[in-house]
């Protein structure tokens, strides 16, 4: 299966000065998916410019035709089901079918706070995930839905006339661990990853290479466990969050080197961050144009 490209635009720049520019630049440029990050602000972002992943992906739809758009990720750390399901739908209509979401069980960033809630702990991460998932697929595939949980609820829920796309817009379910793992198994129409976080300070390519070919064996194992062939789950890896960290974006034939690593490892897609000066993910422009023009070409 050829390789997919695909770029995730972070969502700093007001519409008209950029914004919109990146989003018609990536489908003029091939990419398969353009995603954006679903927080609320983001690390070292945090005290500048941060605008909402729902409006900008209905701006992104209205300006371009033919390029999927998505999330990655979306977690329960501030959405609730209910109305994300209603946020979905109306995008997946707006896009004319061409939404995903990505979703995961989120984390302690400065996400984790800004209700006012204390943060939860990697067990209450993984219960309120485990709801959180099922309850959308619910949501997002049924008329009418209610529900009581432990954690979320849903009365009479209605959500006509559903998705564009049948039965609902794809899921791609981040995980690493074994509750997260089950849910993309069983949930997802992709699997996403970062690596192992453990080894972006001091590890080796080497050893994410060895991390990740751990990873994807965990979820083909739990595929197995449901009676469901791995192959048929796609395998998405967001760079820049290895030890490689930009390394591969340095050039056209260092890319084509660590993609090809990495679609011997079962992945069939990767994600690459749009440009941003004075950043971690500050890379030459025109390097980036060649590799999302010219490395897809080059992968088998």
């Amino acid at each position: 299966m050829k390789l997919r490209l695909s770029t995730v635009i972070l969502p700093y720049r007001r519409w008209n000065e950029g914004g919109r520019t990146a989003w018609q630049r990536a489908e003029e440029l091939g990419f398969h998916t353009a995603y954006t990050y679903d927080h609320l602000s983001w690390r070292s972002f945090r005290d500048g410019p941060w605008f909402g992943a729902v409006p900008t992906l209905t701006a992104a739809a209205a300006v371009t035709r033919h390029m999927r758009l998505g999330t990655l990720v979306t977690s329960p750390n501030f959405r609730h089901p209910v109305t994300l399901a209603k946020d979905l739908i109306s995008l997946d209509d707006v896009s004319g079918g061409r939404m995903t979401l990505g979703v995961g069980a989120g984390g302690t960033g400065f996400d984790a706070t800004a209700l006012g809630q204390e943060p939860w702990t990697p067990q209450e991460r993984a219960d309120r995930f485990g709801e959180f998932v099922p309850l959308l697929d619910r949501l997002l595939t049924e008329d009418s839905v209610s529900y009581v949980g432990d954690f979320y609820s849903a009365h009479e829920a209605r959500n006509i006339p559903g998705c564009v796309q049948r039965p609902r817009l794809p899921f791609e379910v981040a995980a690493t661990g074994p509750r997260g793992l089950k849910l993309a198994a069983r949930y997802g129409q992709a699997w996403v990853t970062t690596g192992d976080p453990r080894l972006f300070e001091s590890g080796t390519p080497e050893q994410s290479v060895r991390a990740l070919r751990g990873q994807v064996e965990k979820l083909a194992d739990a595929c197995a466990a449901i009676g469901r062939d791995a192959a048929g789950l796609d395998k998405i890896l967001l760079t820049g969050f290895t030890p490689d960290r930009s390394r591969p974006l340095e050039s056209l034939g260092a890319f084509v080197d660590f993609a090809g690593q990495h679609q011997e490892l079962g992945f069939t897609d990767l994600v690459i961050h749009w440009p941003i000066p004075d950043s971690d993910f500050a890379v030459d422009e025109k390097v980036f144009e060649q590799i999302a023009m010219e490395a897809p070409t080059q992968l088998r």
